[in-house]
């Protein structure tokens, strides 16, 4: 008893001195309160009690709502700096083949995606040269197709950025990659007054890559970048 006597005073002399280490303790805190809610009996209803409960509840939710925002701030911090270190690499090459072969090489690796095409609408011939040494990014269409894919046929509005899982009709743009491709980021680019437009699409493996509730500010960025570089190329 001695013993139980002197532990007990001890335990009480370093309460009493440093209170913060009971109050901080959330799991000490909930055996005191419910110890304190046996005493008083079955019969008594403790509001402090409760309105405790209440404000851990809302301060577990508010904790929780932090974490999900400094995440969400990170992911956009980390978005934005892949967008623009990318961007820089786009702006490296001093020629038009190099950009492209760089667009889908290590502008691709760069924005962690499996497949960057970029598609032109011409009327000239799909034979050209140029078009055959660069396919494995360069992509050219007849007038129009571009609205079709990105509408799939129906009467809606374009968007300049459409996200969205594999088109089912998508062999004109990946070609033999089309059965690993399962989403695609899609971004419409304007060249400027009197030339038929053009279409960036960012091809993933991983069917929840790009979605339609994603945000699509830093692409709509990189898309309008890559239509001033275009231009540049074009003139």
């Amino acid at each position: 008893m001695n013993e139980i006597a002197l532990m007990a005073e001890d335990l009480r002399e370093r309460i009493i001195s440093d209170p913060e280490s009971v109050l901080d303790d959330h799991d000490v805190m909930r055996a005191l309160i419910a110890a304190n809610e046996k005493a008083l009996g079955g019969n008594i209803v403790d509001l402090r009690g409760i309105a405790m409960e209440r404000l851990e509840t809302r301060l577990d939710r508010l904790e929780d709502t932090h974490r999900g925002v400094i995440a969400a701030a990170y992911e956009n911090l980390a978005g934005t700096n892949q967008v623009h270190r990318a961007i820089l690499k786009m702006l490296d090459p001093t020629d038009f083949e190099s950009f492209l072969r760089d667009l889908g090489g290590d502008v691709a690796a760069v924005l962690r995606v499996d497949s960057i095409k970029l598609v032109l609408e011409t009327l000239q011939s799909s034979e050209d040269p140029v078009v055959s040494r660069l396919s494995d990014v360069l992509v050219t269409a007849q007038p129009g197709f571009i609205d079709e894919y990105l509408s799939g046929g129906r009467n809606i509005p374009v968007r300049q950025v459409t996200l969205r899982q594999t088109h089912p009709d998508n062999n004109r743009i990946y070609g033999e990659r089309a059965s690993w491709v399962h989403s695609e980021a899609c971004l419409k680019l304007d060249f400027g007054s009197g030339r038929l437009p053009g279409m960036l699409v960012m091809g993933a493996e991983d069917p929840h890559q790009f979605q339609p509730t994603q945000g699509t500010d830093l692409l709509s960025f990189f898309a309008d970048v890559f239509e001033r570089s275009m231009r540049r190329w074009l003139d």
